[in-house]
């Protein structure tokens, strides 16, 4: 499925392009000028943290169970683009809490960059040091 066709020349910069256009109908839907009936990202934002939430979860269900159709079909070609496609779609409203919450995938490539080169494990334990503080 994957080819270097169909891959952006900068993986960062068509995330932060497609936080840019969400994050341009956010502020078009809180001025008033985007309807939750006809756009789908200001329905999104009009339900608000729990709705746009409720979705990623919705969303990430659909994710996981593609991965485990794609799993057993040996990952034909049809089961790889309904796995990619549920995966888009998690993104997106990924994108979507990020810029309800006033955050960008920036943040979070810097958050992937700064665990770089540490164990999973060790930082998970950090994180649970952190928390007892």
């Amino acid at each position: 499925m994957s080819s270097s066709a169909n891959k952006p020349s900068n993986l960062d910069s068509a995330l932060a392009h497609l936080a840019d256009v969400v994050d341009q109908r956010r502020d078009a839907f809180k001025a008033g000028n985007a309807d939750p009936k006809t756009s789908y990202t200001a329905l999104l934002f009009s339900k608000g943290d729990d709705g746009i939430l409720k979705k990623i979860g919705e969303e990430a269900t659909e994710a996981v169970m593609a991965a485990k159709d794609a799993r057993t079909s040996k990952l034909a070609p049809e089961q790889q683009k309904l796995l990619v496609g549920e995966m888009a779609d998690l993104w997106f409203h990924c994108l979507i809490a990020l810029s309800q919450f006033n955050l960008r995938p920036e943040d979070v490539i810097a958050e992937l960059d700064r665990r770089l080169g540490t164990s999973g494990i060790e930082e998970k334990a950090a994180r649970k040091a952190a928390n007892k503080d």
